[in-house]
């Protein structure tokens, strides 16, 4: 069972995904810092000098001004500008991996649109096709 397991985990697509995930944990990182501390800021500026993790409802418990003493409180909240800030990290995240896909498919060689622009088949698939062709014909 070990020596099955060894050999599943190197392959080649089991170590591209681990490191796939490492690398996306990075730049999941980056991406929450870039809308915490980058977009957030200039749009709570627009907005009068909002804060949107401290946009919550207080369900039950004391009512406070900010999210942190309301938690410190005990009381129960719906946190929608915290949720606000996470749909913007994802909507950046996929933007970038899009960006990133695309890329990566326009540097991929393309069929030939055209069938003559094909390259040519190789000599023996060209003689088995007579021989195929002669065969049909008798």
């Amino acid at each position: 069972m070990f020596q099955e397991f060894k050999k599943f985990a190197m392959r080649g697509n089991v170590i591209a995904l681990a490191v796939g995930v490492v690398i996306g944990t990075a730049f999941g990182a980056i991406v929450n810092s870039l809308v915490k501390d980058v977009i957030m800021p200039p749009i709570g500026w627009i907005m009068g000098g909002v804060n949107f993790s401290n946009f919550f409802w207080t369900i039950k418990g004391p009512v406070t001004t900010t999210l942190a003493d309301a938690q410190k409180a005990g009381a129960v909240t719906i946190n929608y500008g915290v949720f606000i800030n996470t749909i913007i990290n994802f909507l950046i995240i996929a933007i970038a991996l899009f960006i990133l896909i695309r890329a990566i498919n326009r540097l991929q060689t393309k069929p030939p649109a055209n069938p003559a622009d094909a390259p040519p088949p190789p000599e023996d698939v060209v003689l088995l096709r007579e021989i195929r062709d002669l065969l049909k014909s008798r």
